[in-house]
């Protein structure tokens, strides 16, 4: 199996799709990445290859990673390969019998003339097909072409959205994300120690915003509720991770200081921009909400799941599967700051409330399962594959 990256950069479709493909390996299925850029420069953030936690992880399963070498953003159309990345990419197919294909950007590589013919499952992880530039419009030309196979839907909202898109029902199956529930399960001494390294007191209610700086995660709308909810709670502390979640992003703080405005200075120390984290595990089991303020896109966003399975209760506005993944185990609610406010208030008086719900529900978002689907499918298409190769009549 060869999986095709667009990049390597923080964000939780890398991060599920890296978690199947190093499950993949474990289970004996021998598998490769291809990665068009080596490097990318986006939420404020470089992020090289090398640096990044995926990559790390998946050669350190033996999964093999190559890169084009290209930078993001570069000058030139994107959409040109050489002379050179086109061989390149002739040699990492030639050897694989199915393609993965992280989203539908890598699509306008593969669908590059003379590349050798292998069965394309696209793996799709959002549910506005429409934003996402001439990306969809590949999708049906692969499928036109009948390069693809099928496509993995990691929401029941991509799947409706696709086909909505006019993607063919067929096509689309739905293999909900999981996570390791080893790595993501609650943990007291975790909690204690991510708090003691923030200076956060055991007692005092906190809420974590993972999420990349981008304008879909509405991080205005999360920082205007953050205000109101730190004057209201004069213990609560705010913990905000991923890319483009530091000080040093001058958009990140413009939009501080716009929600604060001159209570900045008196909240600030409560509020706690932490950039890129690679021990997730434990940020979300300092905490007592996850909260999701997205306004589009999300399918089955990540940091809800790994939040609520660290005992984190899920507080998201009803965008994708949200409102499917909280209802039970957390609050739903309207995009509004006060709303988001009082959930947020609401959640942490009833976390021992939620936490049954939590702990039974951990099965359905765990990490085996989902790979056993892909598993599953990859099988099946790489046997219609080799089905459809031995029926095709001898070369004269």
């Amino acid at each position: 199996m060869l999986s095709v990256y667009e990049g390597f950069f923080s964000g939780g479709a890398r991060i599920v799709h890296s978690d199947v493909v190093r499950g993949l390996q474990e289970g004996g299925q021998q598998q490769r990445v291809l990665s068009i850029h080596g490097e990318v420069h986006r939420e404020a953030t470089r992020q090289r290859m090398e640096d990044d936690a995926c990559y790390r992880s998946l050669t350190a399963a033996g999964v093999g990673v190559t890169s084009l070498g290209r930078t993001f953003p570069a000058s030139g159309d994107p959409a040109t390969f050489t002379g050179p990345e086109l061989a390149d990419t002739a040699r990492a197919t030639a050897d694989a019998d199915v393609i993965l294909s992280l989203k539908e950007q890598p699509l306008r590589l593969l669908n590059q003339a003379g590349l050798p013919r292998r069965p394309v499952v696209v793996c799709l992880h959002r549910s506005d097909p429409e934003n996402q530039g001439r990306a969809l419009d590949d999708l049906k030309a692969a499928i036109a072409d009948g390069t693809v196979a099928a496509c993995v839907c990691c929401a029941e909202s991509t799947r409706a959205a696709y086909e909505a898109a006019g993607i063919p029902a067929g096509l689309l199956h739905v293999i909900p994300n999981g996570v390791d529930l080893l790595r993501f399960r609650p943990d007291p001494a975790r909690r204690l120690a991510l708090r003691t390294s923030l200076g956060i007191p055991a007692t005092a209610p906190v809420v974590v915003f993972a999420a990349r700086y981008d304008a879909m995660k509405n991080v205005p709308l999360f920082l205007r509720a953050a205000r109101e909810w730190l004057e209201r709670e004069p213990a609560g502390h705010v913990l905000m991770c991923g890319a483009g979640m530091t000080p040093l992003n001058p958009g990140l703080d413009a939009d501080i200081e716009a929600a604060f405005g001159t209570a900045r200075r008196r909240l600030a120390d409560r509020l706690h921009p932490l950039g890129v984290r690679h021990d997730m595990e434990h940020v979300y089991a300092a905490a007592d909400v996850v909260a999701l303020t997205s306004s589009w896109g999300e399918a089955a966003p990540l940091c809800l799941i790994e939040g609520m399975m660290c005992g984190a209760v899920p507080v998201a506005t009803d965008v994708g599967d949200s409102a499917a993944i909280v209802t039970g185990h957390g609050i739903v609610t309207p995009p509004a700051p006060t709303a988001i406010a009082h959930a947020w208030t609401t959640a942490t008086a009833s976390r021992a409330d939620f936490a049954p719900a939590l702990a039974a529900s951990r099965e359905r978002f765990s990490r085996s399962r989902m790979i056993a689907s892909y598993a599953a499918l990859l099988d099946r298409v790489a046997a219609g594959a080799a089905a459809a190769r031995r029926t095709l009549p001898e070369p004269l």
